[in-house]
């Protein structure tokens, strides 16, 4: 069975390649796990934040964006003493500030989803790469988007990151062409 190269080597990235990479969320939840998941990436590996990621289900409430948002000074300080999970403060307030934002997103919209997919016009765009080499760090889109969301408050929410949620999500799909999800 042919894969992207990327995830190859490791049953985590597999199984993740597999089941969720590129596959369309449409629950908010999901989209803000990913979100989440990313923004903790910015500056490291993906299989890094793969392999803390039931840590990071555990100390963040399950990705509940609605009692995150809540979180005070306490909660930072246990966050910070986590060694399961990315212990940056500023990711760790930019997730609480980003749990408000995209609230105030769903009331604006209606849901997250309804946002984030109107970028693309309730579209998948299917790129089309023989290699992943090819595959670009961002795009027009993630640009736009991750302009957007900045002007609405978000952090950590550059044009790289976005464009690694936008795979993610299913927004964009980028499986070369060999690979069986293609």
């Amino acid at each position: 069975m042919n894969r992207c190269d990327w995830c190859k080597g490791d049953d985590l990235y597999i199984k993740y390649h597999d089941e969720e990479w590129g596959v369309p969320v449409h629950d908010d939840r999901k989209h803000f796990e990913f979100l989440m998941l990313e923004s903790m990436q910015a500056g490291l590996s993906w299989i890094t934040i793969l392999r803390k990621r039931e840590n990071f289900r555990k100390a963040f409430d399950d990705f509940d964006y609605e009692k995150i948002s809540t979180y005070d000074e306490n909660k930072i300080q246990e966050l910070l003493n986590n060694e399961g999970i990315i212990r940056y403060r500023r990711k760790i307030e930019a997730t609480i500030n980003n749990a408000n934002r995209f609230m105030e997103i769903q009331k604006e919209y209606g849901s997250f989803d309804k946002y984030i997919w109107g970028f693309s016009d309730n579209e998948v765009i299917m790129n089309n790469y023989d290699n992943i080499s090819e595959v670009p760090p961002k795009s027009d889109l993630s640009d736009r988007v991750s302009k957007d969301l900045k002007k609405k408050g978000f952090k950590f929410v550059g044009s790289v990151t976005i464009y690694a949620h936008l795979q993610a999500i299913g927004v964009i799909n980028d499986h070369i062409n060999s690979c069986f999800k293609k």
